[in-house]
């Protein structure tokens, strides 16, 4: 199969052909969060086996995908586009708060956001990785974007006197490893600990990353 089929115009139900079309791709990516964030993951999953998941045909997958491929790179994307909104509206309730209160709000939207569901976590750190130099690819541009959050608030940090100058690219994409990593094993029951034990170390982590011993704030 080498594209889509053509989707059907006009109304019908009282709906229109785009209405009609969101609905499809919206419960074979529901259906692909059970399958692949579950049993039997990406691997083990078929056209036939999404699509009946789903409630629709073979049919009407190709009419909105490619390959399941196509689905799971959509899925990642919905997964991470949830916990950056998340994150964001936050980040915006957070405004004017010290540095230290600010990164907690932030990180703990972020873990809940993306520990609410761990078939969510399984998408995101599981199921994304080895599949192909595609989606390689994009995984590691939305870690880029998250990458870029952090060096944003450092920056900003730096110009309140908050934080010590310095150029934070290399810290941030390594911090940004170990929350995944940390969030990711707590998840999977390795780290015994409440979230809001994490949540506190992963902002010690930060604080520490930004302002190293022997430096002192400059912020009145």
């Amino acid at each position: 199969m080498t594209g889509r089929l053509k989707t059907p115009t006009g109304r019908y139900g009282g709906r229109t052909a785009e209405e009609r079309q969101a609905e499809r791709r919206r419960r074979f990516l529901d259906a692909a969060l059970r399958l692949f964030g579950g049993t039997p993951g990406f691997r083990g999953t078929t056209v036939a086996a999404l699509s009946q998941a789903a409630g629709l045909s073979t049919r009407q997958f190709y009419e909105e995908f490619r390959g399941l491929e196509d689905v799971l790179a959509a899925l990642h994307l919905q997964v991470n586009d949830w916990a950056e909104e998340a994150v964001l509206d936050a980040l915006a309730s957070a405004e004017g708060l010290p540095l230290a209160e600010r990164a907690a709000v932030l990180f703990r939207a972020y873990a809940r956001g993306v520990t609410r569901d761990p078939r969510r976590i399984r998408i995101t750190f599981v199921e994304i990785i080895g599949v192909s130099p595609r989606l390689e690819e994009q995984r590691l541009a939305r870690r880029a974007r998250w990458i870029g959050l952090i060096r944003a608030e450092a920056d900003a940090a730096v110009a309140r006197g908050e934080a010590a100058p310095r150029d934070y690219r290399l810290a941030a994409t390594a911090f940004i490893g170990s929350v995944n990593g940390l969030l990711h094993d707590w998840s999977a029951g390795w780290v015994d600990a409440t979230l809001d034990e994490v949540v506190d170390e992963l902002v010690r982590l930060l604080l520490g990353m930004l302002r190293p011993e022997g430096w002192r704030p400059t912020a009145g």
